[in-house]
């Protein structure tokens, strides 16, 4: 990559703030920042490295008034973290064009349906019926089960596996080694003590620009789908019952697992080992704390919640006082 400052306040929409001919052709963090280098400052306990930081081009946003000067060029913008991230999905984009390919030993069936410009790494297995969308990217050993259909501009990495009946939207990021559609975990008591296991003949169904993680797993419904809505972006390492249903735009941290058939609203912050029981509801634009346990329907949108079991935030911190204080005394004995 190589941009002028006058360059990239043209992609982000910003201003210049001191040289528009100032060259980078890499990125760097701030407090790293090195002639020819593109940096950008957002949080505020960061800011001393905007002073003594060496980076060609630092990205802050509009209002940002130094209180010391600034040798580096600033390209001003409306959110300088949300340009970063911009400006690393345009560079991916610009470097990664990928035509179309067919991989090495990877095997397909006539009634699979490719679309221009699918590239398919080797060793993956398609199965029959399937419809892949426009410049997707399959890389290497991964299986799409019969019936799938996965839209355009997908990513999908080596040693995903998609089970029979699955539907992808566009825009959709799998990381390595996820599974999309294995069974769920259901278990019927017989009288003798053993489990009957229930058969799950639903799907799961992944709307547009979703990310899902690496050894993340979504299990499918027995009877209907397990739905993540557009614009979900979920960890490495969770887990997604069957039946449950995530709303538009929620995020959630590594390690964290919802039970069956429960309901997530849009707009969530679900944070890193958060255990969230089945068969409950929970608002939009809740933000659930790390390690925190739902055992109940929250009812209210736009709650913190923290704890095991998990209650609005300040009154788990006024908890947390008085436990503090009584192990305090305790050891005081």
């Amino acid at each position: 990559m190589q941009f002028t400052a006058k360059q990239l306040s043209g992609i982000l929409g910003g201003t210049v703030d001191g040289n528009p001919d100032a060259t980078v052709t890499g990125f760097a963090k701030i407090e790293h920042g090195k002639p020819g280098k593109l940096s950008f400052y957002a949080n505020p306990k960061y800011e001393h490295y905007v002073y003594t930081s060496e980076a060609s081009i630092i990205l802050v946003n509009k209002d940002f008034e130094p209180k010391q000067p600034v040798s580096a060029t600033m390209v001003r913008v409306d959110n300088a973290y949300t340009a970063v991230a911009q400006l690393l999905k345009y560079v991916s984009a610009s470097t990664n064009v990928h035509k179309r390919h067919r991989g090495w030993r990877s095997k397909w069936h006539l009634s699979t349906k490719f679309g221009k410009r699918v590239w398919l790494g080797d060793l993956c297995s398609i199965g029959k019926r399937v419809e892949i969308g426009d410049d997707t990217v399959i890389y290497d050993n991964v299986t799409i089960g019969d019936r799938t259909v996965i839209g355009k501009n997908c990513i999908i990495y080596p040693g995903v596996r998609i089970y029979p009946g699955m539907v992808i939207g566009n825009g959709v990021i799998l990381h390595a080694n996820c599974v999309i559609g294995s069974d769920g975990f259901g278990n019927a008591p017989q009288p003798d003590g053993t489990w009957e296991k229930i058969e799950h003949l639903g799907n799961v169904i992944i709307g547009d620009n979703v990310e899902i993680g690496a050894c993340t797993t979504v299990d499918r419904a027995e009877m209907e789908s397990t739905i993540i809505g557009n614009g979900v972006k979920i960890d490495n390492l969770c887990q997604i019952a069957h039946n449950v249903q995530i709303g538009d735009n929620t995020v959630m941290a590594a390690m964290t697992g919802i039970a069956g058939s429960a309901i997530v609203g849009k707009n969530c912050i679900i944070a890193g080992q958060v255990g969230i029981v089945g068969h409950i509801k929970i608002a939009d634009n809740t933000t659930i704390t790390a390690q925190s346990g739902v055992i109940g329907n929250v009812r209210k949108s736009g709650q913190i919640l923290s704890g095991m079991p998990a209650i609005p935030h300040a009154n788990f911190m006024r908890s947390y006082a008085i436990f503090k204080q009584q192990g305090l005394e305790h050891e005081g004995k």
